[in-house]
């Protein structure tokens, strides 16, 4: 017999790791879709007039070959030892912290805690997050984290406008504030008219203000107690909010005691690498009686259908997918992978481990500050916690060189000091080193003295609650973790099909080079000659998705896609400012169009006007027409997304763009359903200005149980100039607080698109369409499918109809919930459309799982149809008693239907069954009776008994 070599390449990522179904699977899916080839059917799904007629050039690499070229990429960038501050420090990642959670599937995987019957790990790690927090600042409500330091001081100035009493415009800045964070309030405050005074805090004149914030500590390391300007601030009505650190409140008095409003700031030394700008997680506390004005998601406590505790996301009404253009925020992400970290940094320190790690920074920092003196510099402030500024004249350059010598960071301030800051890291060798680029031998010894006032020092308790005392032996510490993990659900259980939210493969190789730490340990304030690395990554992964979208440049900043909607907005009306185009001031808007994106614009300064939908679903072109000569000379801007929020290619892109641009507006095109484009359709080709590219949905970075994200922008040549800047670039319109965003996680979707190469991008975009084609045939005639191209196709997504069956009273809250006893993650729920499900498979789920998928939506529509035919009713049927626990699997059996149809419904694994920990949550229970911090012990006993 002749001999005949495989055709098999292993090393071919694109189509053996990440694309789900093999050849031969793809077959069988499209004789169920109905036509020959895969050709076909992207010819009958999308426009012929759209598509790209160049394919994306560049070959793929194996994964060996990536991680290869990573550790290449890795060796560019030069690791010295930060002392720069700035909000950013060197820390330590516990080991245990870094294997179980950051490197950990079960962790990173994880969606948005929406549904909280599957997501009671992550909620209790964030219930901590924000224990922690309240705790620390002094103020009993916290967040569960906003995206970084500087928009949570802008998104604080937007709150406190919002609930102040006093009726002035102006907002004041300390001046010891961070550089990035004044230039973020500025760039947000421009568009919505508020101004922005800096100074000195003792010159502030309160009733010239709504609000104001103080740094504490000062970025040059002041520590000064507030009180007296708090006090001013509420005499006169206005609010204060406090940017602070949590390593120094285990040790200063808290902004709760100095009577803050808010507090906000970063928890990324709490064990969080600084990644060379993130991602870190953010905080924001507040008042009990301003806690519905707070942006971001907040976990709260409520019951199941048992009355057992139960976790869930509370007061979403406030949020702006609810609020839309009436919203002050258009937060949509949070940074809850870090949030986790750092919660879990406190657990596994506890309040006497952060004291002494406090203590030991500051000790340090004193004794720095001692021999300098005895040296005869001179050292500012005169109280102080881990920064000190020293005076250095004209021997600037020579000292910052010295320190560069030794292997240091140093700040530099103005012309004539330098900035040092020590962190967790630094120990009596970098003192050493420190002092020797002062020209200074020795140090002091270790004196326990304090290098501010005694009436400064922390008087309350903190982290008290029992979880922050647990026996910190790494084998507790893991089973905790393991306990926490173990009640969600994320994509290494089963497929999560949310619309919109592309949870597709975030593959190891990808993840990995992250953790390095030539990637990890890079402050984003570095020359950027010891950035290099960073640099080529940056620069290639611009270049290709320059290639992918038909657009001439890129901005990395933005850290979220609402940020990017925001910074895309903001691009488009410097552009009219730049033409004396001051009047243009309306944004057009479908009514479909995510929640984010009239809140953006509203965010940007815009009038937002809402375009209907035609009954198919598409744009009404016509009343999109009428809208647009309406404004006339005043349109700035349409928002789109495209494909559809309902799913579909819609034949009149092109159209609407040609509108908007005969009006002098612009097209913004939201670049949330770019799963459905990469490779066939470029946006900047088809008429779009302007996009945001979510990567954490179509560059495979991970959603982390609700973020990290990215939201990067590309432009046309026209917009390029107007793109963000940042002060430490020496420009203004900053969004993010450093200057390429959450800049670690940007080499997970260079990984991604180095391996995939530009035919494996093609290729996935593809089997996508293909997946999201299957589910619709294989349910048509059992669900409805509620839009659909001009040729009977959905784009990468469907969206099913389940409001018929609210005739026979079951919701799409049962239908939601039924799923997690099948194992699964529902689809978007009531969105677009309220009452139905928006299903999106992604190109890396494999046949056998959408298979089993489809099996487990048959099965409910067959107990839907019982219903129908008056069998049981939906009170007394598996629908509404669903999720069932272990719990409702022992207890005794009264309902009307078999225990084994109740607990192992088709499609459910039986040895491999996913159980929920608690049965269907209350939420209306949770809002009416809001905790949003760790309830006491004795709370948790009650529940047991």
């Amino acid at each position: 017999m002749a001999f005949t070599p495989v055709d098999y390449n292993p090393y071919d990522f694109a189509n053996r790791r990440h694309i789900g179904p093999s050849p031969s699977e793809m077959d069988e899916m499209l004789k169920a879709v109905g036509v020959a080839s895969l050709d076909e059917l992207i010819d009958q799904t999308v426009p012929a007039s759209i598509r790209q007629s160049v394919p994306l050039g560049w070959a793929p690499l194996s994964e060996h070959e990536l991680l290869a070229r990573m550790r290449a990429v890795a060796g560019r960038n030069k690791v010295m030892t930060s002392l720069i501050g700035q909000g950013y420090y060197g820390t330590v990642t516990p080991p245990a912290i870094q294997r179980n959670i950051l490197e950990n599937p079960a962790w990173y995987t994880a969606y948005t805690p929406y549904q909280p019957e599957i997501a009671q790990g992550r909620l209790e790690a964030l219930l901590n997050y924000q224990t922690m927090i309240a705790d620390l600042t002094g103020l009993p409500v916290a967040n569960a984290s906003l995206l970084d330091e500087a928009t949570a001081a802008a998104e604080a100035m937007a709150m406190a406008e919002r609930v102040a009493k006093s009726k002035a415009r102006g907002f004041f800045v300390d001046h010891g504030c961070h550089p990035q964070t004044i230039a973020v309030i500025k760039t947000r405050a421009l568009p919505l008219g508020i101004e922005v005074i800096v100074g000195a805090p003792e010159a502030m004149e309160a009733d010239k203000v709504f609000g104001a914030i103080f740094q504490y500590p000062g970025t040059h390391g002041h520590v000064t107690d507030f009180t007296n300007e708090i006090n001013y601030l509420h005499d006169n009505k206005a609010i204060a909010v406090v940017a602070t650190d949590l390593l120094a409140l285990t040790l200063l008095k808290e902004p709760g005691a100095m009577g803050a409003d808010i507090a906000i700031g970063s928890s990324q030394r709490f064990g969080v690498p600084m990644g060379y700008g993130g991602p870190h997680a953010a905080f924001m506390s507040c008042r009990d009686d301003l806690k519905r004005a707070m942006p971001g998601r907040i976990v709260g406590v409520s019951i199941d259908a048992r009355g057992n505790k139960a976790y869930r996301l509370s007061l979403q009404t406030r949020e702006q997918h609810i609020r839309r253009e009436k919203a002050t925020s258009n937060v949509c992400t949070a940074q809850a992978l870090l949030a986790v970290m750092a919660s879990f940094y406190a657990v596994f320190h506890g309040p006497k481990g952060l004291r002494a790690i406090a203590e030991r920074v500051h000790f340090l920092t004193n004794r720095l500050a001692r021999a300098l003196k005895a040296a005869g510099a001179k050292v500012s402030p005169k109280a102080f916690f881990d920064t000190i500024t020293v005076e250095v004249g004209v021997g600037q350059a020579g000292i910052m060189a010295a320190a560069r010598a030794e292997g240091l960071n140093f700040r530099k301030v103005g012309h004539d000091r330098v900035g040092i800051t020590l962190d967790e890291t630094t120990d009596e060798k970098v003192l050493i080193r420190v002092l020797r680029a002062f020209g200074i031998d020795g140090v002091p010894p270790h004196r326990a003295t304090l290098g501010f006032p005694e009436a400064m020092l922390r008087e309350t308790e903190y982290l008290t609650h029992p979880v922050f005392h647990m026996n910190r032996a790494e084998s507790e510490m893991m089973r905790y973790m393991r306990r926490l993990s173990d009640r969600d659900l994320a994509l290494d259980r089963a497929m999560i099909p949310l619309g919109s939210c592309t949870m597709k493969l975030n593959a190891a190789a990808e993840m990995m080079p992250i953790t390095w730490p030539e990637f990890g340990s890079l402050h984003p304030f570095a020359p950027a000659d010891q950035a290099l690395g960073y640099r080529e990554a940056i620069e290639d992964l611009t270049a290709k998705l320059c290639e992918v979208t038909g657009y001439d440049a890129f901005s990395m900043q933005p850290n979220s896609g609402a940020q990017g909607e925001y910074a895309g907005l903001l691009t488009i009306q410097a552009y009219h400012r730049a033409r004396g185009d001051m009047h243009r001031n309306i944004c057009l808007i479908p009514v479909s169009a995510h929640g984010t994106n009239p809140a953006s614009a509203q965010m940007a300064g815009m009038q937002v006007v809402v375009v209907k939908s035609a009954p198919n679903g598409d744009v009404d072109l016509d009343d999109f027409r009428q809208k647009a000569e309406a404004a006339g000379e005043n349109l700035a801007a349409c928002m789109i997304t495209y494909p559809s929020t309902h799913g579909v290619f819609e034949e009149t892109v092109k159209e609407i763009c040609k509108i908007t641009h005969d009006f002098g507006g612009q097209v913004y095109l939201d670049g949330a359903n770019m799963n459905a484009l990469v490779g066939l359709v470029k946006p900047g080709e088809i008429g779009s200005d302007v996009s945001h590219l979510n990567l954490h949905k179509t560059f495979a970075i991970p959603h982390g149980g609700g973020g990290p994200g990215m939201g990067p922008i590309g432009v046309k040549a026209h917009l390029a100039p107007f793109l963000p800047g940042h002060s430490e670039q020496g420009t203004d319109g900053a969004v993010s607080a450093a200057p390429f965003g959450s800049a670690s996680i940007l080499l997970i979707s260079w990984a991604y698109c180095l391996m995939m190469g530009g035919s494996g991008l093609t290729q996935a975009t593809r089997v996508a369409i293909l997946n999201a084609n299957y589910i619709a045939a294989r349910l048509t005639g059992s669900y409805p499918i509620l839009f659909m191209g001009n040729r009977g196709r959905v784009a990468h997504e469907c969206i099913l109809d389940t409001r018929p069956f609210a005739e026979v009273g079951v919701t799409v809250d049962d239908i939601a919930k039924r799923l997690v006893d099948n194992g699964f993650h529902a689809p978007t729920m009531s969105w677009p459309v309220a009452g139905t499900l928006m299903v999106e498979p992604t190109e890396s789920e494999t046949k056998a799982e959408i298979d089993r998928f489809i099996t487990a939506l048959l099965a409910i529509r067959a107990e839907i149809q019982a219903v129908e035919k008056g069998e049981i009713s939906a009170e007394d049927s598996p629908l509404r008693h669903a999720p069932h626990t272990v719990e409702d699997l022992v207890a005794d059996w009264t309902r009307k239907y078999p225990r084994e149809q109740g607990c192992f419904p088709p499609g459910a694994f039986r040895v491999d069954k996913y159980w929920p920990p608690v049965g269907r949550v209350d939420n209306v229970f949770g809002d009416r009776n809001l905790v949003c911090t760790c309830p006491p012990l004795e709370d948790y006993l009650a529940a047991a008994e």
